[in-house]
């Protein structure tokens, strides 16, 4: 994986905003013009959504209409009930997401496991692929995919004996698509915003050692599907789901730090700029990152129209720098600006986060 002693490196999470008539080859020139160092196609091989597009790359599954009267995951938690005025006005503006046409579905058919699971997509994956390196070199790329984790909340087993079983299914199928991107010389980044998220939905209720082993449990998933991928050639997206809501019934960085370090990932990707996290950099005074492992916190984020001074961009740069070190250190972003931020406010903050991360290189 790429990184520098000599400047602070710069990428972002992998959503970037739909533009009318925009291909992969505007996307990637978008993003050298404002100075990115590590890119990828903005998901626009994806259809900007990095959840469905997995529907069409999986065999047995089969979707049905969620029941009359029942209530998805997305719409259930503390947050939901502690603010639950804010929740109604913000599902009636349509505010929770910005997402223009259908970038974010806001309705997902359930998928039910009938069959032993299997991946499908390979023809697909391999045009993804192509669409990205016709227009950047291998070393300069990546490419997201969905943690079994994350995939496993839009799915229902009536097949395998166990949820561990399911579980592990899932993972062996996405096995495919992690060593098909590595095989293929781009980064592999995978992103995984349901595994934390559901503290809010399921783990206060459970305690935290209980979901702790829940996690735990998913993340050896993830690691038995990475165990053919060099670590080296991973960065892993960790985040608390990303709506635009309170969120302050998330689970603190501190609780589940360790759990991340166990994935077999060199990167990692983690919220550092919402008012939510921010503070969360000072976990890295207490917490030893790794020999060799690389942090990627967000310096800029989705979560305000705001746009970012680029002294604060540097700033930020500098408290995770002084704690783990300038090498280890790339700055990105919160999450996905794909249907989250207008593209004048994404675009903006993108170009914002290169000139403090140009900042922070001189004064570090």
């Amino acid at each position: 994986m790429k990184r520098s002693d000599k400047k602070i490196l710069t990428t972002h999470v992998g959503g970037l905003p739909y533009e009318d008539g925009a291909t992969v080859e505007w996307v990637v020139r978008k993003q050298r013009e404002l100075g990115l160092d590590l890119v990828n196609e903005g998901e626009y091989t994806k259809g900007g959504d990095w959840l469905s597009y997995v529907e069409t790359r999986f065999g047995g599954f089969e979707p049905r209409t969620p029941r009359e009267g029942s209530v998805p995951l997305i719409a259930q938690g503390k947050d939901r009930e502690a603010f639950a005025d804010f929740y109604r006005y913000a599902s009636d503006k349509g505010t929770l997401f910005y997402a223009p046409g259908e970038q974010i579905k806001r309705v997902r058919p359930i998928w039910v496991c009938t069959g032993p699971i299997t991946y499908t997509g390979s023809k697909l994956l391999e045009a993804e692929i192509a669409a990205l390196r016709a227009h950047v070199p291998a070393e300069d790329a990546f490419l997201t995919a969905t943690a079994p984790a994350s995939l496993e909340v839009y799915r229902r087993n009536e097949y395998y004996k166990s949820e561990e079983e399911f579980v592990y299914a899932i993972a062996e199928a996405m096995r495919v698509e992690f060593e098909t991107i590595v095989r293929s010389g781009v980064v592999l980044q995978i992103d995984d915003a349901w595994l934390v998220a559901l503290w809010d939905r399921i783990g206060i209720q459970m305690g935290l050692d209980a979901f702790r082993k829940r996690c735990l449990m998913r993340i050896d998933a993830l690691n038995q599907a990475l165990r053919n991928v060099p670590e080296d050639r991973v960065r892993y997206h960790l985040c608390w789901g990303s709506w635009h809501g309170p969120h302050a019934h998330d689970i603190e960085l501190k609780d589940v730090v360790d759990l991340m370090l166990r994935v077999k990932a060199q990167a990692y990707l983690i919220e550092g700029a919402n008012a939510r996290h921010e503070h969360e950099y000072a976990v890295w005074d207490d917490v030893r990152l790794p020999e060799g492992k690389i942090l990627i916190p967000g310096v800029v984020t989705h979560s305000t129209d705001v746009v970012e001074h680029p002294e604060v961009v540097a700033q930020r740069i500098r408290r995770f720098a002084k704690r783990v070190g300038k090498a280890s250190v790339i700055a990105g972003c919160d999450c996905g600006f794909g249907g989250r931020s207008h593209p004048q406010i994404a675009w903006a903050k993108l170009k914002s986060l290169a000139e403090g991360a140009a900042l922070a290189s001189r004064s570090l």
